[in-house]
């Protein structure tokens, strides 16, 4: 068999790489979806206390932004979060119309001590990297964070063409051709 050129070779890493990312990305939707049950929240809802965490004492209107969330789903958001005991509002002491919401620590531990494992785990991945390969993954990563905070940006900025509704139908469709197909013959 003959080498694979430069390109094809390049070719095949990237699509190894996008594989690699999205079976990531996906079992770590599992996991923070498996967090989330355990908390009795949602999965959306427990990734803005985690935003919360990162970002600190944050308005409602920089959560969504933040989110990529509307301010009116954000204000649902806190609600449920609020009830659930893991954030709660404050008043801006200056201006009294500000409102800032803030984690509440102590309930937040107990969902970080559901991490802790995977936090180790990848630590100990990491420390097999040297500084540089750190650094490289570190950029990498918020170069992607910010990639899709655009592209999320544009995917909610794009006309509403009933995807889904289409989607229906051509599974409809299809389900209609394989009892065809099964139908026997006379």
């Amino acid at each position: 068999m003959a080498p694979l050129s430069r390109a094809k070779e390049r070719a095949v890493l990237m699509e190894q790489l996008e594989t690699a990312l999205r079976l990531s990305s996906a079992q770590g939707a599992v996991f923070g979806q498996a967090v989330a049950d355990r908390v009795g929240i949602s999965s959306s809802d427990l990734e803005c206390t985690d935003i919360l965490l990162l970002e600190g004492r944050v308005t409602a209107g920089r959560l969504a932004e933040l989110t990529g969330l509307t301010t009116g789903a954000i204000t649902g958001v806190i609600d449920r979060l609020e009830r659930a005991g893991l954030v709660q509002r404050e008043r801006d002491e200056t201006d009294r119309r500000k409102v800032y919401v803030v984690a509440n620590p102590a309930s937040v531990a107990e969902i970080g001590k559901l991490y802790e494992p995977m936090q180790r785990a990848m630590q100990k991945n990491w420390a097999a990297y040297s500084d540089d390969e750190l650094r490289l993954l570190q950029r990498f990563a918020s170069e992607s964070h910010a990639t899709l905070l655009t592209l999320t940006e544009q995917l909610k900025a794009l006309p509403d063409d009933k995807l889904q509704d289409r989607l229906k139908a051509k599974a409809k469709e299809e389900a209609k051709e394989k009892a065809k197909e099964k139908k026997p013959r006379k």
